[in-house]
């Protein structure tokens, strides 16, 4: 191993490092080192107020805890805005993985279950109604072909959420506005949350519904299945796609009044490569949904899905899912030869949530298409002291793997875990870890929670809006600093790696070295015998600072916030 880095280091040296620059100016860019933004788009960026308020939704119930899953007003515009500004660029994103954009369920669900204790609308995007449009609550199909577009220009893939396991809940304002049950409510009274109302109750007297979705599409966790196989679970009582069916099916009347009711008005919306996707086919429930979905890769040159709740799904639906999505962006690429993310190589790339998944490699879901599973155990507490050797297995898993990787992250959207005393050591030991990881929006510039921690379904405050009023402007440096660094230094995130002690780590490949030093004392010597040679200028790129190296050492004057990172 030492023979090699002295022969990349000591013979290549710097002008290899010249080299490696200048086809990061090219497309350099692999998924399995990438670094995610994880947004959710309706609490990021509020760029368009008239379209806060759609389809008759109530957006505000007089407090913070009421209104902990309203619809907040981010939209498109306001991503584009920040993309413009270069947000996610002097972050080092490399890809920007957002909420699903598909139109969601118009009315609210019972916030934390049977207590009801606020109205749950779908600003997140895991309550979809209709996949062939875009929700206004975002924006149009135009402004968000501007903003992948955008995104793209500057060199950043697209992720959005892929869920094949259940559509969004049948709601009160939704039966209403397109008659499938007999509410006995008004439009404006069933769009307001009633606190004792009950979704059992409500689902119960469903054999009277017209038009929604039959069982021949959905399981109910009123028929006899098995809750505990979660191929057959209905999680939270939401309708289950029956993914094991291949009995052909007609589009629910729901959805055909729907479009028969909106007409040309909608157009703004519509997704135009979905359009055609809305007759009625000898379809199975999941080729109408696999369609309706990869019709976004083909429609925008989506480049990659986070697939929701895998194990709840059967792995040919996700190959079928994969196959149709790796078509589609082929088919986008050929179709638009001036765009600068039409000379991409790279295939649709698919990762997931895996109940409880760590970094080990799952054969069978890499055939389905997956590259990896989203990491659920990375250490949240910033711990310097033994970072290394997490780091080491992240490492070894990516040489044992080719084609897959680790997926980390601190905190998203179901889990807020880092150490939020700490998150400038908890920054360092994710930003310099080896393969894919994800910052969840907001990670970065110390985005407090909201009231809602105070309602049972604690989880909603986790989506507070961003803080842009009130960013640690330090915090965000640091974080900064070590997105360009990686960004910069591919190595950092798909090179192998040699643990030197218990705050030293290396990191090589054929072409580039790089040293990590954590907890680096000012002024101390650091060894680097065997490793760059005497006589060598050194840069720690954190700061900077330049040094050359003597008798195997080099010595720097002052570090900043515990790490040395020299090249």
């Amino acid at each position: 191993m030492k023979k090699l880095i002295l022969t990349s280091l000591l013979i290549g040296g710097m002008a290899v490092a010249a080299a490696a620059d200048g086809d990061k100016k090219a497309d350099s860019f692999h998924w399995d080192g990438a670094t995610v933004y994880f947004v959710i788009t309706d609490r990021f960026a509020n760029g368009d107020t008239s379209n806060d308020k759609n389809y008759g939704r109530i957006t505000d119930y007089g407090s913070e805890r009421l209104n902990a899953a309203t619809f907040h007003g981010g939209d498109f515009k306001g991503m584009l805005q920040k993309a413009r500004d270069g947000y996610f660029r002097d972050l080092g994103i490399d890809v920007v993985w957002m909420t699903d954009v598909y139109e969601q369920i118009h009315g609210w669900m019972s916030g934390s279950g049977s207590i009801n204790d606020f109205p749950h609308y779908g600003y997140h995007g895991y309550y979809p109604l209709d996949y062939t449009q875009i929700d206004k609550n975002y924006g149009t199909v135009a402004e968000f072909r501007e903003l992948v577009d955008t995104l793209h220009a500057q060199g950043i893939r697209v992720m959005l959420g892929a869920n094949l396991n259940d559509p969004g809940y049948p709601t009160l304002l939704d039966a209403v506005q397109y008659g499938f049950a007999d509410t006995g409510l008004s439009g404006q009274k069933a769009a307001r949350h009633i606190r004792d109302w009950s979704f059992d109750d409500f689902f119960a007297g469903r054999a009277g519904w017209k038009g929604w979705y039959d069982r021949s599409w959905i399981r109910m966790p009123d028929e006899n299945w098995d809750e505990t196989n979660p191929l057959e679970a209905t999680l939270y009582g939401m309708p289950d796609f029956k993914d094991e069916s291949n009995e052909a099916v007609e589009i629910p009347p729901f959805l055909h009044r729907k479009w028969r009711q909106e007409g040309k008005a909608n157009d703004a919306w519509v997704n135009p490569s979905a359009r055609k996707l809305r007759k009625d086919r000898k379809w199975s429930p999941m080729q109408y949904v696999t369609a309706w979905i990869s019709s976004w890769v083909e429609e925008f040159g989506i480049d990659g899905f986070r697939c929701d709740i895998v194990e709840n799904v059967r792995l040919n639906r996700w190959k079928e899912l994969s196959q149709a999505c790796n078509a589609a962006l082929d088919k986008w690429r050929a179709a638009h030869p001036d765009d600068p993310a039409s000379v991409w190589t790279d295939r649709f790339y698919m990762t997931g949530d895996f109940e409880n998944a760590s970094i080990d490699f799952k054969a069978d879901y890499a055939d389905a298409g997956f590259s990896s599973m989203v990491n659920f155990f990375f250490p949240k507490h910033g711990d310097l002291d033994a970072i290394v050797y997490t780091w080491q297995a992240y490492a070894d898993s990516l040489v044992s793997h080719p084609g897959w990787h680790p997926f980390s992250y601190l905190n998203n959207s179901y889990h807020r875990d880092a150490d939020s005393d700490n998150m400038r050591d908890c920054a360092t030991t994710l930003l310099l870890a080896p393969g894919t990881v994800q910052i969840f929006y907001g990670d970065e510039t110390g985005r407090g929670l909201s009231e809602a921690r105070y309602n049972v379904d604690s989880n909603q405050a986790f989506r507070s809006d961003m803080n842009w009023e009130g960013i640690d402007s330090g915090l965000l440096e640091h974080f900064r600093r070590l997105g360009q660094i990686r960004r910069d230094n591919p190595v950092i995130a798909t090179g192998r790696q040699r643990t030197l002690d218990t705050h030293t780590a290396l990191r090589y490949d054929d072409s580039d070295t790089v040293l990590i030093r954590l907890r680096p004392d000012a002024g101390t010597a650091i060894d680097v015998r065997g490793i760059f040679a005497d006589g060598r200028p050194v840069t720690e790129l954190y700061t900077g600072q330049r040094a050359v190296v003597n008798n195997g050492k080099i010595r720097f004057p002052g570090y900043k916030n515990n790490v040395a990172i020299i090249r």
